[in-house]
């Protein structure tokens, strides 16, 4: 049976003019996402902005949305970070508060050696009873975990059921483990590894049409799943114009969903960037009110 499918956003944090999680605009988005495509959300991820998330506002965040969408869609948190306590505590503060599974990236900054990251994840699996999501983000961690090492894991942690393989170089299949597209760009390329789905984030702005994708590869129709994926590329381009959130937000701000604003060290698109990502929206059709 399989635990993700589909559509996963991962969900913007919209703050207000002050800098506060705006709860309001949590559930505003998600409701937008759920309507739109999305199969299930990744809440205080990277594209959520969750190293300048404190812990409560996490689990504000989570109650928010769930108080907003019930069952209607799985809620994933992002719990993991570089301290394997604060990981460990923060996946039990989001199994209690009712996540349906948590996202456990590799840990940044300390380098640890294959033993320690087996450490981590094992420690992390140990603290719920939920699914576990491996995040494998070489360009953010900079250490890679090799598919090997996945596989090991997955056979020896019985909850770590899936991973979101953002090194596209190892993109295939894991024994024991679900692949997930950690990329928007290679969203249809994981499925057709045998992946189940991908954790996105051009979904904000065309869900429907990343939902089609799906929907089409699971039917068998392998043209009409790589002419709309083509059809998306210019998109999934201008979400990496500059580092992610900057370009989704600037994004949802021009189509009025949700507010820019966000935390530093993360800062406004410049006037280039805007008019790239405007372009890009207008060219898709998208009616662009900022």
């Amino acid at each position: 049976m399989t635990t993700f499918k589909g559509v996963l956003t991962a969900m913007v944090t919209p703050f207000t003019a002050d800098g506060e999680v705006d709860l309001p605009g949590c559930r505003r988005v998600a409701r937008f996402l759920a309507e739109n495509g999305s199969d299930g959300l990744v809440l205080a991820g990277t594209t959520g902005e969750s190293p300048t998330l404190e812990d409560e506002e996490k689990l504000a965040i989570l109650r928010a949305v769930r108080e907003e969408l019930g069952d209607e869609a799985q809620l994933i948190v992002g719990t993991g970070s570089n301290d394997t306590r604060h990981s460990v505590r923060a996946t039990r503060d989001a199994t209690e508060a009712g996540a349906d599974a948590v996202l456990i990236v590799t840990p940044y900054y300390n380098k640890p050696n294959p033993a320690g990251i087996r450490a981590h994840f094992e420690a992390c699996c140990a603290a719920t009873d939920r699914p576990v999501i491996a995040y494998n983000i070489p360009s953010r961690c900079v250490i890679n975990i090799p598919v090997e090492d996945l596989a090991e894991m997955a056979a020896s942690f019985p909850n770590l059921t899936a991973v979101k393989q953002a090194n596209d170089d190892e993109l295939g299949p894991i024994d024991g483990l679900e692949v997930l597209a950690g990329n928007d760009n290679v969203f249809l390329r994981a499925l057709e590894i045998g992946g189940t789905g991908g954790i996105t984030v051009a979904s904000h702005i065309v869900g429907p049409e990343m939902h089609d994708i799906a929907e089409a590869h699971a039917r068998g129709e392998a043209e009409r799943a790589r002419r709309l994926d083509a059809e998306l590329q210019e998109i999934y381009e201008v979400m990496g114009v500059t580092t992610n959130p900057i370009p989704v937000k600037t994004a949802l701000e021009m189509l009025g969903i949700c507010s820019a604003t966000m935390r530093l060290p993360m800062v406004p698109a410049t006037d280039s960037q805007r008019d790239t990502i405007r372009t890009a929206l207008e060219r898709r059709g998208l009616e662009v009110v900022a």
